[in-house]
């Protein structure tokens, strides 16, 4: 089976190397640049293997920050467990400055191919990949982190990570859609669960600000910092009301995702989980921030709100999970789509841990660990053969060409 389906997938798979967008003049365009090959003596060295590192990356970042903060928030005393969550999330941390690096490098050598990732509808999305991935590593960094470097430098490093990535978040859930109207302009029934990653973004932020609402000083500030979460809530809660709909007709109206794309599914957990993450985290943060009445509304939200988003969530897990089962018959193969199956099931471990943190309810606490052992898995699998692909470049390949033999596994 090869690392990259072998299917006729549509323009740039989210998830593997992808693909520029057609200019509407019949060819693509970076067609005529030069060729790989030997370059003249003294020519700048090119760095062909970041030309096809995509923001798509980033989504391995969020995968790995998400094992460690949802194993720390799990309600129960696992013996070992948070050694190896503070592993995984150094982990995460050495492997956001390695896509950032990536990417920069990107950016620097192939700016026409970086242009064109925003120009296209099937790579533009994964912008707000950046912003979460900066976001979930420093969240992690709080929780988890601060037993390696300290509270206090903990505390700075998510301070930092959080402004930064609220700030590309919030733009990208404006920029993306924009160009989505003015430029993108997508034919009808080419609706992609992908569209809801920049809008997903600031549901993030809404999530990691919470925890930061008591390291602000009591007043104004405080307040304003907790309604400004509960605002990227409804930002990005609305925004999903939106496009959800959307995915959903283009699945009945026009049947299952590309094999490569049907990963992509469980890019729908992401905000029901994040949204029932935020509330509860929201509601322990509203106590000291707001008065009394507002605070107490803030916890029963948490529940009226949450509960029925996580028995949605479960319906919409094993519809995707369905799907997936269904494309695995048919010859689905690894792609980088397959770090869909992380961050978004994580999300849904850390919101059923709080809505279990807040009802007491048994029940919900072993779905928080059922869900957790699922996305263990899942990343591990995803992480080996990633690293696998990255080894043999197969995922730095040229998209189109045939991957290298040693790509291929049985």
């Amino acid at each position: 089976m090869a690392i990259f389906p072998q299917t006729s997938a549509p323009l740039s798979a989210p998830g593997t190397a992808p693909l520029p967008s057609p200019d509407g003049r019949g060819r693509r365009p970076d067609a005529g640049t030069r060729p790989e090959g030997p370059r003249p003596a003294g020519a700048q060295p090119r760095l062909p293997a970041l030309r096809h590192i995509g923001p798509n990356w980033y989504a391995s970042v969020m995968g790995t920050a998400i094992v460690a903060a949802a194993g720390s928030a799990l309600p129960v005393d696992v013996p070992g467990l948070r050694t190896a969550c503070t592993v995984v999330w150094a982990l995460s941390a050495l492997l956001l400055a390695a896509v950032l690096a990536a990417r920069a490098g990107h950016w620097i050598h192939h700016r026409d191919q970086a242009r064109t990732h925003l120009l296209d509808p099937a790579v533009a999305p994964f912008y707000g990949c950046l912003s979460m991935a900066l976001l979930a590593v420093g969240g992690a960094t709080l929780t988890v982190g601060a037993d390696v470097i300290g509270a206090r430098a903990a505390l700075a490093v998510d301070v930092v990570l959080f402004v930064a990535g609220t700030a590309i978040g919030l733009g990208a859930a404006v920029v993306v859609p924009y160009l989505m109207v003015v430029r993108h302009r997508p034919a009808p029934g080419t609706a992609s669960p992908v569209w809801l990653l920049p809008l997903v973004a600031p549901m993030v932020s809404a999530t990691q600000g919470a925890p930061l609402v008591a390291h602000v000083p009591e007043g104004q500030g405080r307040e304003a910092l907790l309604l400004a979460c509960y605002a990227m809530f409804g930002l990005s809660l609305l925004a999903t009301l939106v496009v959800l709909p959307l995915v959903f007709a283009r699945l009945v109206h026009h049947g299952p995702l590309p094999l490569a794309l049907t990963p992509t599914l469980f890019l729908v957990l992401g905000p029901l989980g994040q949204s029932t993450t935020a509330v509860n985290q929201l509601a322990d943060a509203a106590p000291g921030a707001v008065a009394s009445p507002y605070a107490s509304a803030f916890g029963a939200f948490a529940v009226l709100y949450g509960a029925p988003v996580m028995g949605f969530a479960v319906l919409w897990l094993a519809l995707a999970g369905a799907m997936v089962i269904r494309a695995a018959r048919d010859g689905m193969g690894f792609a980088m789509t397959w770090w869909a199956f992380t961050f978004p099931v994580g999300t849904c471990v850390t919101g059923a841990a709080g809505l279990a943190r807040h009802t007491g309810l048994s029940a919900l606490t072993w779905l928080a660990v059922a869900l957790y052992v699922f996305l263990v898995a899942a990343w591990a699998v995803a992480g080996v053969r990633t690293v696998r692909g990255v080894v043999s470049g197969a995922l730095t390949a040229v998209p189109g060409r045939p991957a290298p033999a040693t790509a291929r596994t049985r």
